[in-house]
């Protein structure tokens, strides 16, 4: 099975449904909503966006996201998808992609697309933010939005993505859930390794806004503990990964590691556009 004659927008709606499909811990998946935040929530949401992501070619930037914030409000009544949006916007219009041709999407950035990408996070309602001193996103936006990603940069990891020209999403998120799926895992056991990869190599920053830096810390100590697992066997692996689920779902899901779930899902839309995501079922013709 290939994924080859999908369309840009398929792929981006495909990216978004694995994502959210595969039971990573401590997230919304097929077999666990937040009281706020359903599974159907991000699959009506996923859909919704794919159309406006064919229009990535004629759409800047700033238009492309705040079109597709417009599309998920009309669906759904929370923020399920704008840190997806966020990222997966620049990686769609890059010529190549690499750190490059990012760079080259971003350093052409207008004000125009500052004020939209203003507006889509305001649109958004998205939660957790916080309140800063400086290019506040309930204020006016700044000219340059990537002014406006350095200063959030340290609290958010997605805003860090276009200060390193999303270097941690092409070339460690994406080249992880590579060779995961080649190691022999399935899709899905791919997609929940590299999650937990990734929750032990940065502390997730919507729990760092939600719940404080220690916590977000502990919950990346205790992904490490997850991976230490694997050479004590299955069983000990997948008890360990039980137990660092039902953490993060203490406290009333506050300690969602959403913003790695956003890495998750870019990482996905990487392979597939490049063209190496291996289908969740295989043999089949």
């Amino acid at each position: 099975m290939s994924y080859d004659k999908l369309t840009l927008g398929q792929k981006v709606t495909l990216a978004c449904m694995l994502e959210v499909s595969a039971p990573k811990p401590g997230n919304v998946h097929r077999g666990v909503d937040f009281d706020d935040l359903t599974f159907y929530d991000f699959i009506q949401s996923a859909v919704a966006i794919g159309s406006v992501f064919e229009q990535y070619k004629v759409l800047p930037l700033g238009q492309l996201v705040f079109a597709a914030v417009e599309a998920t409000r009309s669906v759904v009544a929370t923020n399920t998808n704008l840190g997806l949006i966020l990222l997966m916007a620049p990686l769609v219009k890059a010529v190549t992609l690499d750190s490059e041709g990012v760079r080259a999407v971003l350093t052409q950035l207008q004000p125009e697309d500052a004020e939209l990408v203003y507006l889509a996070i305001n649109k958004s309602e998205a939660g957790g933010l916080g309140d800063v001193t400086e290019m506040d996103v309930a204020e006016h936006a700044p000219k340059s939005l990537l002014s406006a990603m350095e200063h959030a940069g340290e609290r958010d990891f997605i805003a860090a993505q276009y200060v390193n020209s999303f270097d941690d999403i092409l070339s460690v998120a994406a080249p992880k859930l590579y060779q995961n799926q080649r190691s022999g895992l399935s899709q899905v056991d791919a997609i929940v390794r590299t999650h937990v990869e990734l929750m032990s190599l940065y502390p997730d920053t919507l729990i760092a806004r939600k719940c404080g830096d220690d916590v977000a810390r502990e919950s990346a100590l205790r992904a490490g503990f997850v991976l230490e697992q694997i050479d004590n066997g299955e069983e000990e692996y997948l008890a360990a990964l039980a137990d660092l689920d039902f953490w993060l779902r203490t406290d009333g899901h506050r300690r969602n590691p959403g913003t790695t779930a956003d890495i998750i899902g870019a990482a996905l839309l990487v392979g597939l556009i490049e063209g190496w995501l291996d289908s969740p079922v295989q043999n089949q013709a």
